[in-house]
């Protein structure tokens, strides 16, 4: 008889492989833009403030469709709403390469933001259908590693795509990331009708004593998960304050993921092949510090301060790339402490949202905290840019992010317990 650990093993093996592929292309085509600003800032005549308004209008869309989003899967399936989802994203994605104005950058990335809607919270929500409370913050690291990944291999493959395709077909280097980049979720949203599963009941490799076995670990998780209407969800503060948390702490990751390749250019380095193979050096090392952190957070069953030192980390790195801007070696070691933490608050945090509520309470309200939070990837990038042209310096814009994770920690020590209870 299989064992409940090989039987996690297999599921892991069938679920967060794929998954993970899909968060990696989802995040490359949201921040993408960065490396794009590198040549199409002079094509489309953009300043910082438009282009800190345009990489974040996507999250207007975002914002508006999130909730919807994901009471939709309910009723349609996670297999077939998930297609959907990257399949339209992919499409969008790939179309931005036509963009020839402020005004149409703004359409697309707001559209993008709309298609996109429901793809995280989604797949959150979906990996409470398999897994109990206990595994969860790990499982989300894994998952959300592909945001590490992304800026791994975003960032030399953007680079190269923007330096290789350059002219090629009468189209910009940017032009080109946009397509090359935005057709794979397209495929990959095609193969999620062969790959996943709506749920443990309908998984055919499955036989019906390990399904048996991996619904009884479920319902160990108890009953105390909220099932409420969307008006309790809606009329929760323990559900605004972890909103307010976790926009926080997005203020941080896409203050970072959008403006690091610029980041990285005023230290000196020009080439954007240099630039995209610098990039992804701090997101290697954040791919590591979110799995052991996320790992031994669920070995201890401790939360707070796992969320709480993350933050400060984060924050601590951004106080320091402000001082080393005219020493590369010394700011890309800053950034890398910054990602590191930034990332590393994120699969911890979802761990508590996701043991607190259940039931279309879940579906609703973790939809809610995401789409609330990354109002945060609106405001972000925006302000940094809005701050560099005032004071012509990127400085000021990062210590706005590092007091972002540093309230974000505080009030994490002021509101969530030991083991991730509101209190």
């Amino acid at each position: 008889m299989i064992t409940t650990e090989k039987l996690y093993a297999r599921v892991g093996w069938r679920l967060l492989p794929f998954l993970f592929m899909c968060y990696v292309v989802a995040y490359l085509d949201r921040v993408n833009i960065g490396f794009a600003k590198l040549q199409m800032q002079a094509d489309l005549q953009l300043s910082d403030t438009v282009y800190g308004l345009g990489a974040g209008i996507f999250f207007l869309g975002y914002f508006l469709f999130e909730v919807p989003a994901n009471l939709l899967m309910l009723k349609v399936g996670a297999r077939r709403w998930i297609a959907r989802i990257m399949a339209s994203w992919g499409l969008l994605s790939a179309a931005m390469l036509f963009m020839s104005s402020p005004a149409s950058f703004y359409v697309m990335r707001f559209l993008l933001g709309v298609a996109e809607a429901g793809f995280f919270p989604g797949v959150i929500l979906y990996l409470t259908y398999w897994y109990p409370a206990q595994k969860r913050a790990r499982i989300v690291a894994i998952f959300m590693s592909g945001v590490a990944v992304a800026g791994i291999l975003g960032g030399p493959l953007s680079g190269w795509i923007m330096s290789r395709f350059a002219g090629h077909a009468g189209l910009a280097g940017w032009q080109w990331l946009f397509l090359l980049e935005g057709l794979p979720a397209v495929v990959l949203g095609v193969l999620t009708l062969a790959l996943l599963d709506d749920g443990i009941d309908d998984a055919t490799w499955l036989d019906d004593d390990e399904k048996a076995l991996l619904k009884a670990e479920l319902a160990r998780d108890g009953e105390p998960r909220a099932q409420w209407g969307l008006r309790h969800v809606f009329g929760s503060s323990r559900v605004w304050i972890l909103a307010l948390v976790y926009f926080l702490m997005v203020m941080g990751l896409y203050g970072v993921g959008f403006w690091l390749p610029q980041l990285i250019r005023n230290t000196g380095v020009q080439d954007v092949l240099d630039i995209g193979l610098l990039t992804a050096i701090p997101y290697s090392i954040a791919a590591v510090t979110m799995i052991v952190s996320a790992r031994h957070s669920d070995r201890t069953g401790e939360r707070r301060w796992h969320l709480v030192l993350a933050a400060f980390i984060g924050s601590a790195g951004l106080l320091a790339s402000t001082h080393f801007v005219n020493d590369p070696a010394l700011a890309l070691a800053a950034l890398s402490v910054a990602t590191a933490g930034i990332l590393s608050t994120f699969p911890v945090f979802w761990s508590i949202p996701t043991a607190m509520l259940g039931g279309s309470a879940a579906a609703a309200g973790i939809a809610m905290i995401n789409s609330l939070g990354n109002l945060a990837g609106f405001a972000s990038p925006y302000l940094v840019g809005a701050i560099k042209d005032a004071t012509h310096s990127t400085a000021n814009g990062m210590l706005l992010l590092a007091a972002s994770q540093a309230v974000g920690g505080i009030l994490v020590m002021l509101c969530v317990g030991r083991k991730g209870e509101m209190l």
